[in-house]
């Protein structure tokens, strides 16, 4: 008896083999996210389990938990719902809702209303799921040492500067020449290039004066080092806000890969960051 191969097109057993087209991912033109679901995923740097990143309404990254909680068992200041990739911080009335990581990470205090008995559950299982990375060496936690403020620079750029744009202060989570873009490139992979470009105008280092938020008390009066945008043109400004390289700034229809890492400056939160001199070349003698 002999047996024939089968064809390349077909299984062992010659049975048609269909292979679906393979499809990129692409956003709607009218989105409010433009982040794709893959650059969405990332894991807790304190206890290593899985979380989902979102955009807020007010453009700040929150962590959620990956799977959805009936709304019953989670406290009405904690309930969360998706909308447009957008993350809104109540209930859209259905019986489900999403949940904040930092509610149930086993490495934080418990949250004093998150007591049910489902959330109790929940946040054991991450902890038993945490102690098994760790002791398999697949996960090393991370623990957050109170920082200290530095009064000035030692010469050098800060490591997480105080950047202006459109008149509003962020705190970077790189210097400025190592800040990346975070656009998606036709192989699917984040773009290499950097915001900051030779072949465009760059920003200054100016020693603006310390500005209280909306609600806060009055701080003492002092100056800070700010790398300041606020006399490019509104699209350069823009396209620093985005966090996008002027090629991909020029290509509206490229999506993220990642969030854009701007935070709100907020000089009691992030006064370890404050520099109270120019970045400078040290003097020679």
């Amino acid at each position: 008896m002999c047996l024939d191969s089968a064809p390349a097109g077909c299984h062992w057993d010659g049975s048609a083999r269909h292979l679906p087209p393979r499809r990129s991912l692409r956003i709607a033109v009218d989105s409010p996210s433009r982040l794709l679901r893959a650059g969405q995923c990332g894991r807790c740097r304190s206890c290593g389990n899985r979380i989902d990143w979102y955009q807020r309404t007010d453009d700040r990254p929150i962590a959620l938990h990956p799977t959805e909680v009936a709304s019953t068992d989670v406290p009405a200041a904690c309930r969360w719902h998706l909308s447009g990739g957008i993350a809104h911080p109540h209930g859209d009335g259905s019986g489900w809702c999403r949940i904040p990581h930092a509610v149930l990470c086993p490495q934080r205090t418990p949250h004093p209303r998150a007591t049910s008995p489902r959330l109790t559950s929940l946040r054991r299982q991450l902890a038993i799921r945490s102690r098994r990375l760790i002791d398999t060496g697949t996960f090393t936690p991370t623990f957050h040492r109170p920082a200290i403020a530095p009064s000035s620079t030692d010469g050098h750029c800060p490591a997480r500067p105080v950047v202006r744009i459109l008149l509003t202060c962020y705190l970077s989570e790189s210097p400025i020449e190592g800040i990346r873009c975070i656009a998606q490139t036709r192989q699917r992979h984040r773009c290499t290039h950097t915001v900051l470009d030779p072949t465009q105008p760059a920003g200054l280092w100016m020693l603006l004066p310390l500005q209280s938020r909306h609600g806060q008390l009055t701080l003492p009066d002092g100056v800070m080092a700010v790398y300041d945008l606020s006399h490019l043109p509104y699209a350069d400004q823009l396209r620093w806000r985005t966090q996008r390289c002027p090629t991909h700034a020029a290509a509206p229809g490229a999506a993220d890969l990642a969030l854009a890492e701007w935070q709100p400056f907020d000089p009691l939160l992030h006064a370890a960051h404050i520099h109270t001199e120019l970045p400078h070349h040290p003097r020679r003698r």
